[in-house]
């Protein structure tokens, strides 16, 4: 049995980096420039990303059927508050406060929508799918608010920056809100069928399309002298006692799995690549934003299927 699920878990993981692997060759080999690669990156997350939430949610979602919706932006927001809190805590060891803030950031903010998105698809079968991508759109919720504003915040501060709180009101957060909108009045019956197909089209083209930016992200990193200190704090801490930790909370309080699945996917991922934009947006230091995606991208190949794997093994599969 657990060399089964390391099988399945590690096929689904493989699927991603597969993909990830074509986008970096893509910048690597100047197929994808810096101006391609920004224009798809804007594309998925302005255009295909939408596209994708307001179909699923508006196909998919209703208050009745999922009357605790509320709980998963609070749950994204509990689980950046853990990272806030150990990535806090573990930054005594780092010297300099720029250093600590983005060290703290690689701890508390996670790839919570790419990466999420491809290991639901891969892992379940299409009706577990659907209903777990309700929960993540959802989730991201939560997420994409904290990240524009705290991590906006932590990264670009320095007391002349201001806050932009326009950056609250990004395209899945427009999306998701729309969204509710239609469901709650009733208005998705009227919106016909040649116009939510081609949406539906598009936005299924996000799971490809993000990973080649991921990817193409990683070839864009430039590693000189490695912090040593930091990644070696900040791997165990991100990788392992993170998703450790919310394997113990699941199977303690019991947790729906298909909650609990979407929770340990969460707490497992390598950091964000969102603040790698905030810190060039904001020309700022990449002092240690490049080093922790690399780094922990590159281990979570191997802390991603095995954590999925217990949690199969001790819950799904209980």
């Amino acid at each position: 049995m657990i060399l089964e699920s390391f099988r399945i878990t590690g096929a689904a993981v493989a699927q991603i980096f597969v993909l990830g692997a074509l986008g970096y060759f893509l910048v690597k080999r100047n197929i994808l420039g810096d101006c391609g690669l920004e224009s798809l990156s804007r594309l998925t997350l302005d255009v295909t990303l939408p596209l994708l939430i307001f179909a699923q949610l508006v196909s998919d979602f209703s208050f009745s059927l999922y009357p605790h919706w509320w709980i998963f932006p609070l749950l994204s927001i509990a689980v950046t508050l853990l990272g806030l809190l150990l990535g806090g805590c573990a930054s005594a060891f780092i010297k300099g406060r720029q250093q600590k803030l983005q060290f703290i950031t690689l701890v508390a903010f996670q790839n919570s929508g790419y990466l999420p998105l491809t290991l639901i698809a891969a892992l379940l079968p299409e009706a577990q799918r659907t209903e777990v991508f309700i929960y993540l759109f959802l989730f991201l919720l939560g997420f994409n608010l904290v990240m524009f504003s705290l991590g906006v915040y932590m990264l670009a501060s320095t007391g002349a920056q201001k806050f932009e709180a326009k950056s609250l009101l990004n395209p899945p957060v427009a999306a998701t809100l729309i969204s509710f909108a239609v469901v709650l009045l009733g208005l998705g019956k009227l919106i016909p069928g040649f116009v939510m197909e081609p949406v539906r089209m598009i936005g299924e083209t996000t799971l490809p399309l993000a990973l080649l930016v991921v990817g193409g992200n990683l070839a864009q990193i430039h590693l000189h002298k490695v912090h040593k200190a930091a990644m070696g704090l900040m791997i165990p801490l991100k990788l392992i006692i993170m998703p450790l930790a919310g394997l113990l909370l699941v199977m303690k309080f019991n947790v729906p799995p298909l909650v609990g699945l979407l929770l340990l996917i969460q707490l497992a991922v390598p950091p964000a690549t969102t603040p790698s934009v905030i810190v060039r947006h904001y020309r700022k230091n990449d002092i240690l934003i490049s080093q922790g995606i690399f780094f922990g991208h590159l281990a979570s190949i191997v802390t991603l299927p095995l954590f999925l794997s217990l949690y199969f093994i001790l819950v799904m599969l209980k």
